[in-house]
């Protein structure tokens, strides 16, 4: 049985998902897949790209076949080069990750509380009133029409 490694895809239209899978040649693209070692998302900035390196080498290392898309995850991560023993590459970049929402709000609401503020106003700014006053005009006709 000839083993690959391949990538199959999931999710939606133009949203491309993948899962790095060992799987039959024999199978489809998205069909029966032996076992999943990894992750690939390219939509995301900087892309995601998760791979058990372990699985990897033991899958390479029984004579699975990385497809061309695959290769080029492994050399990216550096699998590859461990696999064959030369140099690892540079480092991937990673997304830094996301502030925590509700450290972002305590920190505004005690800046807020420094600058003077009772904490009565409103965290949303409301709407000037001199663009209200002209909306109004402008929806009501005026004596002379009609």
């Amino acid at each position: 049985m000839a083993v690959k490694i391949k990538l199959k895809r999931l999710g939606m239209i133009r949203n491309a998902q993948y899962r790095i899978v060992v799987a039959d040649s024999r199978t489809k693209r998205d069909g029966r897949a032996i076992e999943e070692i990894g992750l690939y998302h390219p939509k995301e900035n900087p892309s995601r790209i998760e791979i058990n390196g372990d699985r990897a080498a033991y899958w390479l290392g029984v004579g699975a076949q990385p497809t061309e898309p695959v290769l080029k995850l492994l050399k990216l991560t550096g699998d590859w080069q461990k696999f064959k023993g030369e140099a690892a590459p540079a480092p991937l970049k990673v997304a830094e990750p996301a502030p925590d929402r509700h450290a972002v709000y305590e920190a505004a609401a005690k800046e807020a509380l420094a600058g003077g503020d009772t904490g009565t106003t409103a965290t949303t700014p409301k709407k000037s009133k001199k663009k209200d006053e002209a909306e109004a005009a402008a929806e009501t006709p005026s004596e002379g029409e009609g």
